[in-house]
């Protein structure tokens, strides 16, 4: 490589993806320990093609990371375009096919194929088993805010669906529009809101708490459930009586349902709006299987089948932290810069040692099916 380790931060694909796995900051500092960053230009990421020019990085054509040298390390956040050539390259990125998720052979079957590596940002984890890095707090923070705008919306406008939602320019004018929503709901019912948050310990339930408590709803209002509360099993109907259900865990083995089908027949529902921040509709043991789409920001609900009011609507955007793109790409970057600065030693360096054995092992599975 004659020096310098390469690094390729690619733009991404996905439709209305304003985050990047790279920061003006992060990539500075990157450039300041030796590497070599190129940009590729893009049109939608938050921060201006300018400002990591100004930095020092070079910057290069959109979509470029395919003819790029195989030894540049290519660098994004959200998977690639579906496509079928063989992937040459090691990718530090989200891939989603590793929990047998919906067309993930098709999906890692192409690094093999291309003498590629995936080196799964999801899996990035510290001496302790805890990731790295993670997108979790804004992720919980911004599905809540969703979640309590469709709640109201669905008061004071039933007829209208939330349609082509914007990413906010910073925390403040999120809380601003949503505290006035809530409050405009609260108005219109008689009464504020309940919040049950499943997964309320971690980064991502944090967020989601976080928000409802900024957005004015009382703290008696929010239910803050974790493993203890939910060791007996669902379905619960502590959710279907709630407003608003917001799912926070991370799963990894299955599970009873939290809520199905049969549980929303309760005659007490009140639960209108389901948030799956988790995403994982396609996952086999998906706790929330009342549902089987994504959404996006251009159409964030899917309208779920229940008989009696009110309507019931799922929020299941697998990106929803671009709500608040610059804030929560500077703390996920952040946290990844440690583990990327060591990244031209990542056959002697942990993070990046284990990385590659998970993903020996998931291409290995592949030969067994």
């Amino acid at each position: 490589m004659a020096g310098k380790t390469v690094l390729h931060l690619r733009a991404e694909s996905k439709p209305l993806e304003h985050r990047s796995a790279l920061t003006p900051t992060t990539a500075k500092a990157l450039l300041d320990a030796g590497y070599e960053v190129n940009v590729e230009r893009s049109v939608q990421r938050i921060f201006e093609d300018e400002e990591f020019e100004k930095v020092g990085c070079t910057l290069l054509p959109e979509g470029s990371w395919t003819e790029a040298p195989a030894d540049h390390i290519i660098i994004g956040l959200k998977e690639l375009p579906e496509d079928d050539f063989p992937l040459k390259h090691t990718h530090v990125q989200f891939a989603h096919c590793y929990k047998n998720q919906g067309g993930w052979r098709d999906v890692l079957s192409r690094f093999p194929a291309g003498n590629g590596t995936l080196l799964d940002l999801e899996f990035l984890q510290d001496e302790s088993g805890r990731r790295v890095a993670a997108f979790g707090y804004h992720a919980g923070f911004a599905g809540a805010a969703l979640g309590v705008e469709v709640w109201a919306k669905q008061l004071l406008n039933p007829s209208e669906e939330v349609r082509d939602v914007k990413p906010y320019p910073n925390e403040d004018a999120l809380i601003k529009y949503v505290k006035e929503l809530v409050a405009e709901g609260a108005k219109k019912s008689g009464r504020q809101p309940r919040v049950l948050v499943i997964g309320a310990l971690g980064r991502c339930g944090r967020g989601a708490v976080d928000l409802c408590l900024k957005a004015g709803i009382p703290t008696e209002n929010v239910l803050k459930w974790d493993m203890a509360e939910t060791a007996k099993g669902g379905p619960f109907v502590e959710i279907v009586e709630s407003d608003i259900f917001v799912n926070c865990i991370y799963l990894n083995t299955p599970i009873p349902h939290f809520v199905n089908k049969e549980s929303l027949e309760n005659p007490s529902r009140k639960l209108s709006v389901v948030v799956d921040v988790s995403c994982d509709t396609t996952n086999p043991h998906n706790p929330i299987p009342i549902y089987s789409i994504n959404t996006t920001f251009d159409k964030p609900t899917v309208p779920v089948e229940v008989n009696g009011e009110p309507p019931l609507s799922v929020i299941s955007i697998d990106h929803l932290p671009t709500l608040l793109p610059r804030e929560a790409s500077e703390a996920f970057s952040n946290d990844l810069l440690p583990s990327l600065l060591t990244l031209k030693d990542r056959s002697t360096t942990r993070v990046w040692q284990e990385a590659e054995k998970l993903f020996d092992e998931k291409v290995a599975s592949l030969s067994k099916l």
